[in-house]
């Protein structure tokens, strides 16, 4: 039986955070090869963490700079080695590559933190963002660690035009894969007529959640409320600090309601997703989520970036926050539109999030770095460059760390 070791920052926690869910769904692929699943992490268990043994997933906590790490790598012997954030890659990379020189390295990024940083950063410092930002330290970092490994996935269409075209990252060794939806065809969904509320949901953890519920309260709401006195904002995530717990006002139809176990619960009963989000990257779960529930949205080009390709957003697009009102109390009022952007997601879901297209893509890319790993990075040696240098830079350092802790 062939072996998995995955190395996660934390351990998955699909009911907060898409990445939570994505790690799952590529964990369900290597399951469905027949894969004995071992996941990591140095975090700790929490209550909504996913109950990985249900699954038929072995889960263990690990140590940083700790040779009982190295320990249950020799011992566990993995075939594929996935780590879900290039900061994971950092910190154990080097270790994997020594005991398991033979073994595939998948690098999941999620999102390309460097692209979210970066727009952070202008956001904040109130300026326009342009690509010309992103030669940036985290940008060496992150991209140094896609280059050590023999194939990185990437969730948004256009971070991997990104690293293509700007960052001359060969295209072998990346592979699209984006949020994963099985077949979707036929489902039916709440009317127009049967729904109230808007909504909007995000795991407070996430900067850009944060910063979208702060503009919903002082800009967007006052403005959408104004024209549809009646109207509520529910607003749904984990972990919310004591600033947007304060921020909850029934009287204004401002309602925070924290975490919810099951999301499609709620979505599934507001006309509306709304998701102001103004920096950002990878894709959004939250305009996942309304699509598979048939709940339109209005959202930013930094929201809908990577989502909808050619097809018809199902929902709006807005530049700015007139425009963010405008087309929330619209799309709210008027039924016709509404059923028009219901009717288009069901063809982005089946055409661009197809999980047996994209299984079968990432099996087959698979089989060919297990059946031509030498070849593999014979072709790309500069990875090999990198992760000598990486090595030499970071191993001396982590054992004399390790020496130091004992």
């Amino acid at each position: 039986m062939k072996k998995l070791l995955v190395i996660g920052r934390t351990f998955p926690e699909p009911s907060t955070t898409a990445a939570g869910e994505h790690i799952l769904d590529l964990m369900g692929f290597f399951l469905e090869e027949s894969y004995e699943i071992l996941f990591t992490s140095t975090a700790s268990y929490s209550e909504r963490s996913a109950s990985l043994e249900e699954l038929g997933i072995r889960s263990e906590q690990v140590l940083i700079n700790d040779e009982s790490f190295d320990q249950l790598v020799h011992d566990f012997q993995a075939d594929v080695v996935l780590f879900d954030r290039f900061i994971t890659e950092e910190q154990f990379g080097w270790r994997v590559s020594e005991l398991l020189p033979k073994c595939v390295k998948i690098l999941d990024t999620e999102d390309l933190h460097f692209l979210r940083r970066a727009r952070e950063h202008s956001f904040k410092k109130g300026i326009d963002f342009s690509e010309d930002q992103l030669y940036t330290e985290d940008a060496k970092r992150e991209l140094a660690s896609i280059l050590r490994c023999d194939l990185s996935l990437v969730v948004s269409s256009y971070e991997m035009s990104l690293l293509e075209r700007l960052f001359n990252i060969p295209k072998e060794l990346l592979l699209y894969l984006p949020l994963l939806v099985e077949d979707y065809n036929g489902h039916v969904h709440k009317s127009y007529n049967e729904r109230q509320c808007f909504v909007s949901i995000g795991n407070f953890h996430h900067a850009p959640n944060l910063d979208a519920v702060k503009y919903l309260k002082k800009e967007i709401w006052p403005a959408i409320r104004q024209q549809l006195p009646k109207s509520e904002l529910h607003l749904y995530g984990a972990y919310a600090p004591e600033q947007v717990n304060q921020m909850h006002r029934p009287e204004e139809g401002f309602f925070i309601e924290g975490w919810v176990e099951n999301v499609d619960e709620v979505i599934q009963q507001a006309k509306l997703c709304l998701a102001p989000l103004r920096f950002g990257a990878g894709l959004k779960g939250k305009l996942m989520s309304a699509m598979l529930n048939g709940t339109p949205v209005i959202t930013t080009s930094i929201g809908a970036e990577g989502m909808y390709g050619e097809f018809k957003v199902p929902g709006r697009i807005a530049k700015d926050t007139d425009e963010f009102v405008d087309s929330a109390v619209e799309l709210y009022s008027n039924q016709s539109l509404w059923d028009d952007c219901q009717s288009e997601i069901e063809s982005i879901l089946n055409q661009r999030f197809n999980k047996q297209e994209y299984a079968a893509k990432f099996k087959e890319r698979l089989a060919v770095l297990q059946n031509n790993l030498e070849g593999h990075r014979k072709s790309h040696f500069i990875t090999q460059i990198i992760q000598h240098q990486h090595l030499q830079s970071t191993k001396y350092l982590s054992k004399w760390i390790e020496e130091k802790n004992k």
